[in-house]
């Protein structure tokens, strides 16, 4: 099995939506913390929301009130609502896991292909 797998990612015109999917094979998956990353051309991957196995949400300054994670599970996935999205959020998304917040921060060592999101103004 692929341990990652994102899904969902298109073209969609400024203020549009899309809602990313990413299917984690590890039989744990309910005890993790699950997130998303972008990764814009030319920059850094950048952590954009968490979910922890509780519950518990953390989102960067820059989706903030725009995007929304969940998690399902039962299916071992975890969502990326993405609301009002901007230009600026064009980037390849990536979804990882781990056993607590701090090591999803550090970067994880394996990654899917991720799913890409391009926004047009």
């Amino acid at each position: 099995q692929v341990p990652l797998v994102e899904s969902g990612g298109g073209l969609v015109q400024a203020g549009g939506s899309l809602r990313l999917s990413c299917v984690v094979s590890r039989n744990d998956f309910s005890r993790l913390v699950v997130g998303w990353y972008c990764q814009a051309p030319g920059k850094q991957r950048e952590l954009v929301a968490t979910i922890s196995s509780g519950g518990d949400i953390v989102y960067s300054d820059s989706v903030k009130d725009r995007f929304t994670i969940s998690r399902d599970n039962a299916k071992k996935t975890v969502f990326l609502q993405m609301d009002d999205l901007r230009p600026e959020d064009t980037a390849v998304y990536f979804c990882n896991e781990a056993p607590t917040r701090r090591q999803l921060v550090i970067g994880p060592r394996r990654w899917g292909r991720g799913t890409q999101v391009t926004v047009s103004s």
